[in-house]
């Protein structure tokens, strides 16, 4: 690691070059602010200690010369020193962009603690903008497999929306990559380095579902006893995504309406409101105009989440794409599971192609990751996909059995749904619940009905 060393004292150069020289660090000095602002312009540097107190440019100047032109993940850490400094100083030094502060004299374990905590903040923060960027890369809404007419519509819609902070409703049945859309949206966009949180409506009990998007304070209700920031000031700046909105309580409907139309946010049990900019992307699998004709969603709500709305079309109406799909899942979970299987047969594709994919591609990678599981070949057979052959024959049966009772129809279904829902996922309750869009908690309890 190489630091720049600005001190107009020779002693203390000399001083913190052999301190710094003896625990490996590559050390360059300059005796003033700019003749190292010079020596800047031709090398780079992890770290700066610089002295306040100087001739010509004293060491404010020199923070506000250095990091003001310059982007942050670029700047060094810089880390200032004197022995005339006090708080203020110091606080002065913080808000110019300074690391930290340190007063002279001081002891040698003292700098190199403090660079050693330096190195750590800046592998955290290079690692989390690295994290940033990958994500940003795997969710840009190119990386979206499809070839089909009515993504790619899609996707034009994303590159046109992507900029603006307007309100983008997502419509679609479950499985169809709505969350993935609406982060497409915000990685693509200029909020892309700013949060995206995202929330499922249906997930949170109504008791809670205020405190979860608005927060709370202290006190504000029994088990509040700390103050807790809501989601929507978590995702401040950046993009809060409400999955199911339709779910949400009518109660509930009311106050996001308000936060949509002024921009803020009151913790439950606060008095004062609190500005917040954030975009809201929400996503639904049911028809809200019908919802709305049923008296269950507000109309003026529905007008403000539904600024732009994009339509994603079920797996069954973009056939051409199953064949795409299902190659792409087969190399991420062979590389995932560290599988060595090279194809999907004629055979087996002809059965991925004539299922109906209820399930859309949420199931369609469930059935390839369990194919990729459980195969010991190099080549993904219908063998491979045994739950793929229940026809609709099979299904028949099934309800010759139950004769005529609509509620015993009804039940053998049921259990069957469950039975195969747990199958394709290994026996993941929680997958199994998304797959067959119910709660949690109501599947185990059919669960245990059905004895299963």
């Amino acid at each position: 690691m190489r630091i720049l060393i600005i001190d107009d004292e020779e002693s203390m150069r000399h001083m913190l070059s052999l301190i710094l020289k003896k625990e490996g660090y590559d050390v360059v000095c300059a005796d003033n602010a700019k003749q190292a602002l010079n020596v800047l312009a031709k090398q780079e540097f992890g770290f700066i200690l610089c002295d306040i107190k100087m001739p010509e440019m004293d060491g404010l100047e020199f923070l506000k010369s250095l990091l003001a032109p310059c982007p942050l993940p670029l700047s060094p850490v810089v880390i200032m020193m004197s022995a005339y400094g006090t708080i203020d100083t110091a606080i002065e030094c913080m808000k110019l962009g300074a690391y930290d502060y340190i007063s002279k004299p001081f002891k040698s374990d003292e700098i190199i603690l403090t660079l050693k905590k330096a190195e750590e903040r800046e592998r955290l923060r290079r690692e989390n903008l690295r994290l940033k960027h990958s994500i940003a890369r795997e969710y840009n809404f190119e990386n979206i497999i499809t070839k089909s007419k009515e993504m790619l519509d899609v996707f034009n819609l994303i590159k046109k929306v992507c900029d603006y902070d307007t309100t983008v409703l997502i419509t679609g049945e479950s499985g169809t990559g709505k969350e993935l859309v609406a982060r497409a949206i915000h990685y693509s966009g200029a909020r892309k380095d700013k949060p995206f949180i995202a929330v499922n409506c249906g997930a949170i009990p109504h008791a809670l579902i205020e405190s979860e998007l608005f927060g709370h304070i202290k006190g504000a209700f029994t088990d509040a006893i700390k103050t807790k920031a809501g989601l929507f000031e978590e995702a401040d700046k950046g993009t809060l995504f409400l999955d199911e909105i339709g779910e949400l309580p009518a109660d509930m409907q009311v106050k996001l309406l308000r936060v949509l139309q002024e921009g803020e946010v009151r913790k439950v049990g606060d008095t004062k409101s609190i500005k917040i900019d954030v975009r809201v992307i929400s996503a639904t699998t049911k028809n809200l105009l019908e919802e709305i004709k049923k008296g269950s969603f507000r109309e003026d709500l529905f007008y403000r989440l539904n600024v732009v709305e994009i339509h994603l079309p079920s797996l069954r109406e973009r056939q051409d794409d199953i064949p795409i799909l299902a190659d792409y899942f087969l190399k991420r979970h062979c590389m995932k599971f560290s599988k060595n299987i090279s194809m999907i047969d004629k055979d087996a594709m002809d059965l991925l192609l004539s299922y109906k994919w209820q399930g859309n591609v949420r199931e369609l990678e469930n059935v390839i990751e369990r194919a990729v599981i459980l195969e010991d070949t190099d080549v993904i057979t219908p063998n491979s996909l045994p739950f793929l052959k229940q026809t609709p024959d099979t299904r028949h049966q099934t309800l010759d059995k139950a004769m005529l009772s609509i509620k015993k129809a009804e039940e053998s279904i049921e259990k069957e749904l469950i039975k195969k829902a747990l199958d394709m996922t290994s026996g993941n309750k929680t997958h199994a619940a998304k797959l067959l869009e119910i709660s949690h908690r109501a599947l185990l309890y059919k669960i245990k009905e059905y004895g299963l």
